[in-house]
């Protein structure tokens, strides 16, 4: 009895710690750690075990916490870690060379061809997702898209509030084995027998395409009709202040410079996609890591720089980005490693085991599609209430296969909603950075942007759900 008691009110008030610095936007890496350390010295005083896979004792009881970090840190960076690292890299030396600008041009380029208002609106929702391939960040594509296309929407007779709503709204769910949600969710799934040598490259294009894919089109529909309809019931006074947009230099160049440039940022996800398809419809089986794809693309991005610059030592030293941007990346993977110290005080204390007790209980009863309901409202509420859902996600991840097994449902059917509904909630909630940002730059009120985002985002998280629960359960 004295146990359990410990053991829930140890594991409520650290969950409840780390919520409430979700919640009021607070950096959460060291409280994860110093929360799971906690929990763990609590299992120790209570008898247990620490539950950690291959874990080597120290000796000495209070140590064994630090060893668990330690071990943590070298098992993610030998795998996930390195990955994210890598992209990094990859995507800061993209900038460094101007690529990711020049894909951004060439691709809205042709939208300033269409006149038809309400047209313009999927159209550019779609573009957005697309190009969110490049430029992972919301907060940075809403700049760079605001800075394109802004006067092309305005000229074609856009309203402030659509445009705002769209471009909130661009950076979603796209399928890319080059997000490090995804890199992390496919190598947790991997440790398990029934994702034995699953690959992010699988993930991706097996089980999170075939339901993000169908997902953003259902949105720029629902887009179209609800953007329509608002500026219909709406009176629109548009804003007569000045709007200050970032200067976006056009890079001039042969066609045959902007294709490739245009082409190198998202040349991984070529790859990858390629040997995927090569491996589904022929007997050729090319085994090419996330690794591999991006170090490939790196190569020859620097052959392209040598061939378009004389100065050689000026090319070779730009490739320094490369290091820093990986360097900029270790944020990341120590989330990775604080949530996954976090999990193991969680299961040392014994509440995943319970947890796990109580999700049997469900099994065969109609119930399956309770668990990732519960956690896509979770996820929900935090990503509304703080602007952000990677945070949560990752410190959920190792979470995700244990309690899915004890419900007795597919971890995909878990994974992929939570994962979609962390990415999709932050365009609904009034102090996410890209609405601020956007709202600050239009003049125009954040509430009124969530007003106009509110309809496409639920509608694409029902559909959604729905979809995972069809095809995964």
């Amino acid at each position: 009895m004295l146990d359990n008691l410990i053991m829930y009110s140890s594991a409520l008030l650290a969950v409840a710690v780390i919520v409430y610095m979700l919640i009021k936007k607070m950096d959460i890496k060291i409280p994860l750690f110093l929360m799971g350390i906690i929990l763990l010295l609590i299992s120790i005083v209570m008898g247990n075990e620490i539950v950690f896979s291959d874990f080597t004792p120290t000796g000495s009881a209070l140590l064994d916490p630090l060893q668990v970090v330690v071990q943590q840190f070298k098992s993610t960076l030998s795998s996930a870690g390195l990955i994210i690292l890598i992209l990094g890299g990859y995507t800061a030396y993209m900038s460094s060379i101007g690529a990711n600008d020049l894909t951004v041009q060439m691709l809205t380029k042709p939208v300033s061809k269409i006149k038809s208002v309400y047209l313009l609106v999927p159209i550019i929702f779609l573009l957005g997702n697309v190009l969110s391939l490049v430029i992972p960040s919301a907060s940075t594509l809403a700049i760079l898209l605001l800075a394109t296309l802004y006067p092309v929407m305005k000229n074609a007779g856009m309203s402030t509030l659509s445009i705002a709503a769209v471009i909130a709204t661009s950076a979603t769910i796209i399928p890319t084995p080059l997000g490090s949600d995804n890199v992390a969710i496919a190598e947790e799934l991997a440790k398990y027998a029934t994702f034995s040598d699953l690959t992010v490259t699988q993930y991706v294009f097996s089980y999170h395409a075939i339901v993000s894919l169908p997902t953003i089109l259902f949105m720029a529909i629902v887009h179209y009709f609800w953007q329509k309809r608002m500026d219909k019931k709406a009176e629109i006074i548009e804003s007569a202040k000045e709007v200050k947009l970032e200067d976006f230099k056009e890079i001039e160049g042969s066609i045959l410079f902007k294709t490739v440039y245009a082409i190198l940022p998202v040349f991984p996800i070529i790859i990858l996609l390629v040997s995927f398809i090569l491996d589904l419809t022929t007997q050729i089986s090319v085994s090419i890591s996330v690794e591999i794809a991006v170090l490939i693309s790196f190569i020859l991005a620097i052959i392209c720089e040598l061939i378009r610059n004389k100065n050689s030592k000026d090319v070779l030293s730009n490739t320094e980005k490369f290091f820093t941007g990986m360097g900029s990346m270790i944020s990341v993977v120590v989330l990775l490693v604080a949530a996954s110290v976090f999990v193991a005080g969680l299961q040392s204390i014994g509440l995943i085991d319970t947890l796990q007790a109580s999700m049997e209980n469900i099994q065969g009863q109609g119930f399956d599609y309770v668990l990732p309901l519960v956690l896509v409202g979770f996820t929900a509420l935090i990503v509304i209430l703080s602007g952000s859902g990677i945070a949560l996600f990752f410190a959920m991840i190792p979470l995700m296969v244990p309690l899915a097994e004890a419900a007795g449902i597919n971890p995909i059917a878990v994974s992929i909603p939570m994962g979609l509904a962390g990415n999709l909630f932050r365009s609904v909630s009034p102090v996410a950075a890209v609405v601020l940002i956007i709202a600050a730059t239009l003049k125009v009120d954040p509430i009124n942007i969530i007003k106009r985002t509110s309809v496409p985002i639920l509608s694409g998280v029902i559909f959604m759900f729905i979809l995972s629960m069809i095809m995964f359960l």
